[in-house]
């Protein structure tokens, strides 16, 4: 592409031999630009310069659309097909970078405008009492906003993506249900209150879902989702529906017999296997009660680090989840253990698979005294 020089002619008869020289370009998109330079000299240099960049497709327009813009363009035509609880979390990190970067120009932000955004989110209240945010939440926001400026990339807003630093956090695989707390946890759910129905007691629900998580590896939100029609009793036979998945795609798997037996006993009229009344909070802060029926009460790992509440010392409903991986993991192959637990890239199945194998290895070459071998023989 052609780059030209030019003086303004109404300029040149006020200013003569002093006139500006401009150069005049196309952008790679057709519009039309030009520059004021100054001498002709460093005209000529400036055509040349363009021309090159042109040439190798390197050229970077100036875009001057505000941050304001592109967000109200990405929540109309991106956001809306996402899940609604990836919407919900999209909206609250853009709220949380306008209110701590103040961005004015989309093209102004750069990697050092990422890294101030992330020391001074890491210095904010977290979802405990008396604790800051914790790294693993600063770091899901770090890829959500990375994911929109990739799109306004995309789009022209931005010339080059900026690079994300992680910040730093401790790689846990997070708590798993023991076999002897599933055991007391399921013995004690006669003490359930909720869901109080005419068909079933509330502690067959509650046998019935502790049963499905333990045998299955499915997530809570799955679970409760489960539609009858998509169940076959006799066969084990069950359709997962992307609406109601993780990985927004239709899934087959198959029940074993101790979960269809648990299932068989919810006798209703509802779609749903598992009707839940209440909201969510309602069900977590049950599950709790139960547990403490069950006299279960767990160390909280991080308990210097801010006032522990009620749900520290018990388990959450992924704990099931956890246990399933780990407990399975020498009885299935890895491509059957990523299916049947529907993650999408294989590395998270083998998070699982390293952590049983190290256990067990551990268990196997632990340090064992003369004194205890001697007495076990």
């Amino acid at each position: 592409m052609k780059a030209w020089l030019f003086q303004d002619h109404r300029q040149k008869q006020k200013l003569g031999e002093k006139c500006p020289w401009y150069v005049g370009f196309y952008e790679p998109d057709g519009k039309k630009k030009r520059k004021r330079i100054g001498s002709k000299s460093l005209a000529e240099k400036f055509a040349r310069k363009i021309e090159g960049q042109l040439a190798a497709g390197v050229y970077q327009a100036t875009n001057r659309k505000t941050w304001a813009d592109f967000r109200a363009a990405y929540e109309e035509k991106i956001v809306p097909q996402l899940a609604m609880s990836t919407q919900r979390i999209i909206r609250e990190t853009l709220d949380k970078f306008e209110e701590l970067s103040k961005p004015t120009r989309v093209s102004a932000i750069k990697t050092e405008t990422i890294d101030a955004y992330s020391a001074d989110r890491m210095l904010q209240p977290g979802a405990k009492p008396g604790a800051t945010l914790s790294p693993s939440t600063c770091n899901r926001e770090l890829r959500h906003l990375k994911a929109a400026l990739r799109i306004a990339h995309e789009w022209g807003y931005l010339p080059v993506v900026p690079k994300f630093h992680r910040v730093r956090e401790q790689q846990r695989v997070g708590r798993v249900m023991t076999p002897e707390h599933f055991t007391a946890i399921y013995s004690v759910c006669d003490s359930a209150t909720i869901p109080a129905t005419n068909n079933y007691p509330a502690a067959d629900w509650w046998r019935a879902l502790l049963c499905v998580a333990m045998t299955t590896g499915w997530r809570i939100g799955e679970i409760l989702s489960l539609r009858r029609d998509d169940v076959n009793f006799k066969t084990g036979a069950v359709t997962i529906r992307a609406e109601n998945c993780k990985g927004n795609r239709d899934d087959l798997d198959h029940l074993p017999k101790a979960a269809l037996d648990h299932m068989k006993g919810l006798a209703g009229f509802g779609s749903l296997v598992f009707e839940w009344p209440a909201g969510r909070c309602t069900l977590w802060a049950e599950f709790r009660r139960i547990q403490a029926a069950a006299g279960i009460k767990l160390p909280c790992p991080d308990a210097s680090k801010h006032e522990c509440t009620a749900a520290c010392g018990t388990y959450g409903f992924h704990a099931l989840r956890r246990a399933y991986a780990t407990l399975n993991v020498t009885r299935l192959d890895g491509p059957t253990l990523q299916r049947k637990m529907r993650h999408k890239a294989f590395s998270t199945t083998l998070g699982y698979i390293s952590l049983a194998n190290r256990m067990q290895e551990a268990a196997a070459d632990v340090y064992v005294p003369d004194v205890l071998r001697k007495a076990t023989s």
